[in-house]
């Protein structure tokens, strides 16, 4: 009888889940910060919701970084994230978008201003 591989979790991922495969709350990204909300926890949460509350009282983490804690794939963390932002156990932040293309004449009159005062 082999052992089972380094790392691999006993529970295949759907399990963790419930069986649901796609969340039905609010659109989970890889990067939307997750954190806890303060509000008393249930004692019937399953073992995967619970473990990802244990995690966030660390503090705030991406959905990605909370899938690496877990073990989980991130579309298991997005079902389970999503549940417990359902039940107001967990809060939600979308990912802060990447800045706006920055203004070339802009950076140019910047550049130039400093040689003058570099050179005075």
């Amino acid at each position: 009888m082999t052992g089972r591989p380094a790392g691999r979790p006993l529970v295949p991922a759907y399990l963790s889940t419930g069986g649901v495969t796609r969340a039905c709350g609010p659109h989970m990204e890889r990067l939307t910060v997750l954190a806890l909300s303060g509000d008393d926890r249930p004692e019937e949460l399953p073992a995967a919701e619970l473990a990802l509350l244990e995690a966030l009282e660390r503090g705030s983490l991406a959905v990605v970084e909370a899938a690496a804690l877990l073990r989980l794939p991130v579309s298991a963390v997005r079902v389970l994230a999503a549940d417990l932002v359902d039940r107001s156990l967990v809060l939600a932040r979308p990912p802060i978008p990447p800045a706006q293309r920055f203004d070339p004449d802009l950076l140019k009159r910047v550049a130039d201003g400093l040689r003058a005062l570099k050179h005075d």
